[in-house]
């Protein structure tokens, strides 16, 4: 409004133009969501990812990171679906931090073509913990939430 009025409806046409642009892509991406947790069983994600998991739970979690494709719209609601189906909170912090980190579709279309594969691999080594590591802090932090919790109680 400080600009005038052109101004203002000019900034609020971009953005509900935008909104119109994403409003289809996040709708799909909450579809695929709910269609992982109607393909996947449960007892299978609760097993594989589950709170029982142990550190196993953390690498396949991590390596599913790795290899999905997709951008945020699609990740996200997957894994929430993924929580909500019976991973734990650490699983799914790894499976985030590895899309993020080392996800190969990235790596290919937009790192490689720029850095070269130098740097691509020395990048993905140097990041291959990183999901580990943050996962076992997202259970050290659910775990300390829930004693806080329950001293609260």
């Amino acid at each position: 409004m400080r600009e005038g009025r052109e101004h203002f409806l000019h900034v609020l046409g971009g953005d509900l133009s935008l909104f119109g642009e994403m409003l289809p892509k996040v709708l799909a991406g909450c579809l695929i969501g709910a269609f992982v947790t109607l393909l996947l069983p449960r007892e299978m994600v609760a097993r594989w990812v589950g709170h029982e998991s142990g550190f196993t739970g953390l690498l396949i979690a991590a390596f599913f990171g790795f290899l999905l494709p997709g951008g945020p719209i699609t990740i996200y609601p997957v894994a929430g679906a993924f929580l909500v189906m019976g991973a734990d909170a650490g699983a799914v912090v790894a499976f985030i931090v590895s899309w993020t980190l080392i996800g190969y579709t990235r790596a290919l279309v937009w790192e490689l073509p720029f850095f070269g594969a130098d740097f691509v691999i020395w990048r993905m080594v140097a990041a291959i913990p990183l999901p580990i590591i943050a996962g076992l802090l997202a259970r050290v932090a659910v775990r300390a939430g829930f004693q806080y919790r329950d001293e609260i109680k």
